[in-house]
């Protein structure tokens, strides 16, 4: 025994697990990050000793700082440094009708800030490059105002506002694991703070607005809430997730349509009215005793008993496990059905917001739960705040453009208030509100204007960049396919942008204004974040700057839309006429004459109609469309919204981010080839060699389906050939000028030929299949005879 071998083992102590959050940007010690926007201001409280760093993270945005005393009086020498502006910038966009600067304007009432006697340090300029900071020591304690100023941007130029980046550096540390809470969205009616593993109950009004706050992040919150008009007839009716599901026919409501909790007498209790989060749980009860007796954890504290004792006093009947909804909570059902659930998505200071509908008696817990991811493995608070019912708050849901970026809140473009007068019906894209479809006319009628006579949509949504410098050719011939050498001045050019390995980053178009001037024209904001980043890598000399908010947009599309334009659209003799305007091409225009408001319009579209789209400046939308909607009438003219143009589309051949591409598909396997002139191209650009391989070697490919039968088909439906999956449906419709039901698909290149009979499967993909067969694509004017009309 003693000579036997003992086993051979890894020496040292266990290594912890690696793993990165993104999501929660983790910052040295006592140091603060704020992201100012373009256009806008925010404030800062800040103490003697504290470092501040503004950054401009685009190049050429100007700053203005404006230091505030403890008495309310501006004085730079807090910053150690002197005033040299008036402030004319922060106080020019005090001037502007811009919502996400309200709570900055109650936060001049709250410190009694006169801004006519302030003064400023104004920092940078349209020169500085990316990345520029300059530091201060704050001497004394007082505000900061941090404004990134911006006038209206010209439509033929490039002077966006960008944000900036404000790094605090604390002199003194504060709690690690404390977050500091929000500024308020109004004045509260009530601040109540839920400690971790405890819960609260509190009375709302009809009306009133109820913010529920994760303060340090990763933490979830049941809440429950009943008409407080049947507790006082004896009847403790709750929020029934159940009904509220089958109601809503979503998961869980969020804001726009369908919003609404109800209780189990399909009474509306509250509705969703911003939410930052997104990700919720209403199929599990609130964690209850038997929860933690059955995995081995007796006696642990739990929400649900919380809830008894926390609506004890409010004639609630308690319960062994309460119904809830569970913000935050992060669960899902995967393909075997089995729940799970991980770390929530919350970062600090996320909130939903809901307003009640009625009278209501609400709970509100901090889980405990400590023994799975539910709360990250460490409980944490939760903050609850109610608003008065007069206060105005926008539906919104927060988007990010990275995952360690600043939330941006769903918007409306400037041409919302336009397509309000035709519809209710709104959903959100992209961080916007857009048009869905029009009850009036239905989704059919505005399928077949478009196809007959005349469509005007919103587009804002598309993300816009200015890329300029002498550098800019150069970054754009080694991020994009197409050969932007051969791009002319007043040109449009659609391309792909893809990854080292070919996979897709985005597509979208390209215009030249000039020989150093470009603007891009995208779907995903990271596009534009890419561009700067190999830039920046490569240190060109070139900026790349948002202006997506500073340049919205319509699209005009049909067989008609050219004679409609012809009577809205003035361009001077240096500028190509409507009637003259060549496919890919656009002209610097005005609406009307001369003195109307100034356009970019371009012949493109994303119809497979003749069409154009028309790009404006906020200020000028409403010009713009009613300009447009008066000359259209008696041409036919219809509004149209995402559910129509999802069908148009479709039939072109017109591919769409997430359903027929991803960072996993090549511009081959998109349907997209002619954008990567390989034989003619004599430049490198990222992605070649992996194009040059996977080209030569393809092993799926993007066709179109004909499919004999009329039964729904949908993104992600599997296609066989006999027992084998040979492809996926990347989008699918009816087609009413065909008559049939038809799909895009992405099949092996081993059945893609013309021809091929295949099957969609449905249900588990066995049990029931749908015959069809590939076709030439595009279904729908494969040679796009119409748009070039």
């Amino acid at each position: 025994m003693l000579d036997a071998a003992y086993p051979t083992v890894v020496g040292g102590p266990p290594r912890p697990s690696v793993i990165r959050t993104p999501g929660l940007l983790v910052l040295p010690e006592g140091m603060e990050r704020y992201q100012v926007p373009g256009a806008g201001a925010i404030f800062i409280n800040i103490e003697a000793g504290d470092t501040v760093t503004i950054r401009d993270i685009e190049g050429g945005q100007a700053c203005e700082l404006v230091a505030i005393d403890t008495a309310g009086k501006s004085d730079a020498s807090i910053l150690g440094t002197k005033a040299n502006a008036d402030a004319a910038g922060l106080k020019a966009l005090l001037l502007q009708d811009n919502e996400s600067l309200c709570a900055f304007r109650k936060g001049l009432e709250r410190r009694k800030i006169d801004l006519a006697k302030v003064e400023a340090v104004r920092l940078f300029g349209s020169s500085n490059i990316p990345g520029t900071e300059e530091t201060f020591t704050v001497g004394r304690e007082g505000s900061l105002v941090v404004a990134a100023p911006g006038g209206p941007m010209a439509v033929d130029s490039h002077d966006t506002a960008t944000p900036l980046l404000v790094l605090v550096q604390r002199a003194r540390i504060r709690p690690t694991s404390k977050s500091e809470l929000p500024e308020p969205l109004a004045d509260p009616v009530l601040d109540l703070r839920v400690k971790s593993a405890t819960a609260r109950s509190y009375f709302v009004k009809a009306g009133d607005f109820i913010q529920i706050i994760d303060v340090d992040g990763r933490q979830c919150t049941d809440f429950q809430c009943f008409s407080a008009r049947k507790l006082d007839k004896g009847k403790d009716h709750p929020l029934d997730v159940t009904t509220t599901r089958t109601l809503m026919g979503t998961s869980y409501p969020m804001p726009g349509l369908h919003s609404k909790y109800y209780d189990q007498d399909f009474e509306p209790l509250v509705e969703v009215v911003q939410d930052t989060c997104g990700r919720h749980d209403a199929f599990a009860l609130a964690c209850a005793a038997k929860y933690y007796d059955d995995i081995g954890y007796p006696g642990h504290i739990n929400c649900s008993e919380n809830f008894n004792n926390a609506l004890a006093d409010t004639g609630v009947n308690p319960r062994a496990g309460w119904m809830a909804i569970n913000f935050f909570f992060n669960t899902g059902i995967d393909a075997h059905g089995v729940m799970f659930s991980d770390e929530p998505w919350t970062r600090p200071g996320d909130y939903v917001l809901l307003r009640a509908l009625t009278d209501i008696v609400c709970v509100s817990s901090a889980c405990p739960d400590d023994t799975s991811p539910a709360n990250g493995w460490n409980p944490t608070d939760i903050h609850v705040r109610t608003y008065s019912g007069e206060q105005k708050f926008s539906r919104a849901i927060a988007t990010r453009t990275t995952p360690d970026a600043e939330p941006k809140m769903t918007r409306e473009t400037a041409f919302h208030s336009s397509f309000a007068k035709h519809t209710r019906d709104f959903v959100e894209y992209r961080g916007y509100w857009l048009a869905n479809s029009f009850a009036k006319d239905g989704l059919l009628e505005e399928y077949w204007a478009c196809r007959e006579k005349a469509v005007v949509m919103d587009l804002s949504p598309l993300r816009k960049f200015e890329i300029t410098g002498p550098d800019s050719e150069a970054l754009l011939q080694y991020t994009l396919t197409r050969d932007i050498k051969k791009l002319g001045v007043g040109q449009v050019v659609y391309t792909a942008m893809c990854y080292e390995h070919g996979g897709m980053i985005d597509d979208g178009t390209l215009l030249r204004l000039g020989k150093d001037n470009f603007r891009w024209v995208g779907g995903d904001d990271y596009s534009g974040i890419w561009l700067r980043e190999v830039a920046e890598k490569l240190d060109l000399k070139v900026l790349v700057r948002s202006s997506t908010d500073q340049m919205h947009n319509i699209a005009v599309q049909g067989p008609r839309s050219r004679d409609i334009l012809k009577e809205v659209i003035w361009t001077s003799p240096a500028q190509p006429s409507i009637a003259e305007l060549e496919w890919f091409r656009f002209a610097v225009a005005r609406i009307g004459d001369a003195q109307g408001a100034p356009v970019v319009i371009s012949r493109t579209g994303y119809t497979g109609e003749l069409g154009y789209e028309i790009w404006c400046h906020p200020r000028d939308a409403e010009k713009v469309f009613d300009a447009v909607w008066a000359a259209g009438q008696p041409h036919g003219l219809k509004p149209m919204g995402l559910q129509a143009l999802d069908m148009v589309r479709i039939e072109a051949g017109l591919i769409f981010a997430g359903y027929d591409f991803s960072d996993q598909t090549d511009p081959f396997e998109a349907g997209i080839g002619f954008t990567v002139p390989l034989k003619t191209k004599t430049d490198d650009f990222i992605g070649r060699d992996a194009l040059i391989r996977r080209k030569e070697h393809p092993s799926c490919k993007l066709v179109g389906l004909d499919i004999d039968a009329n039964v729904a088909v949908g993104h992600g439906d599997c296609v066989h050939v006999g027992r084998a999956q040979i492809g996926e449906i990347t989008s699918s419709m009816r087609s009413p000028v065909l008559g049939k039901n038809i799909a895009l698909a992405r099949l092996d290149v081993t059945h893609a030929d013309i021809g091929t009979e295949v099957e969609i499967g449905k249900l588990d993909g066995q049990q029931k299949r749908l015959p069809a067969r590939v076709v030439p694509f595009a279904h729908y004017d494969p040679q796009k005879t119409r748009p070039r009309s």
